[in-house]
């Protein structure tokens, strides 16, 4: 029986949280890792937008949002929490994220406000995170990937940040061994190689 088809990108956030859900629910797909500069036929053909993660299923659905291959892969319906925490993540962090770890890619971007704007998020999610209850794994593993990139652009500075939930939630979800199957490097896949069943 032919497997679903999972185009990843390792170090790509969004492809992180569709590996995390497909790890954690051992959900078996034919892993195929690719390089954003040479993007294979294939998926260029099934998803012409050229991001990862896709998801082709045997019957030939192609999913192409890294949420939306969480929620198939993990029948999640997600709360109104849930919703709220995603778009934040999704739009608003995201939004600054980028400019902050990218400032040249952007006119007029000043990369220590982006820093600041981002930041925000952060204040909020440390506070939720002290709160309880306790995020549900899926919607942490759709989270922490974004943190983990905005945290590694500048280490030493998130390091010293009164964030103590955030940094305790961001080692914990690092540290696992969920994550650390997720992170498994990879070669390139090409045309004709031999299946990489994953997890």
């Amino acid at each position: 029986m032919a497997l679903p088809v999972l185009y990843s990108f390792r170090r790509c956030p969004y492809a992180m949280r569709a590996r995390m859900s497909i790890v954690r629910k051992g959900y078996q797909v034919e892993l195929r890792e690719v390089v954003l500069r040479d993007r294979p036929n294939h998926m260029m053909e099934i998803s012409p937008k050229g991001t990862v993660p896709v998801l082709l299923l045997p019957d030939g659905t192609v999913i192409e949002e890294s949420l939306e291959i969480m929620q198939h892969v993990l029948g999640w319906e997600l709360s109104d929490e849930e919703t709220h925490w995603v778009k934040r993540n999704d739009d608003e962090f995201k939004f600054h994220l980028d400019r902050y770890k990218y400032p040249n890619r952007y006119q007029d971007v000043d990369e220590t406000e982006q820093r600041t704007l981002a930041s925000a998020y952060l204040d909020d999610l440390d506070e939720r995170l002290g709160e309880g209850p306790p995020f549900a794994p899926h919607l942490n593993d759709a989270l922490f990937p974004f943190v983990r990139q905005f945290a590694n652009h500048d280490r030493v500075w998130f390091d010293t940040q009164p964030w103590a939930e955030v940094h305790s939630w961001l080692a914990d979800h690092l540290e696992s061994e969920e994550f650390k199957r997720c992170m498994k490097k990879e070669k390139q896949w090409f045309e004709g190689d031999e299946t990489v069943r994953y997890p």
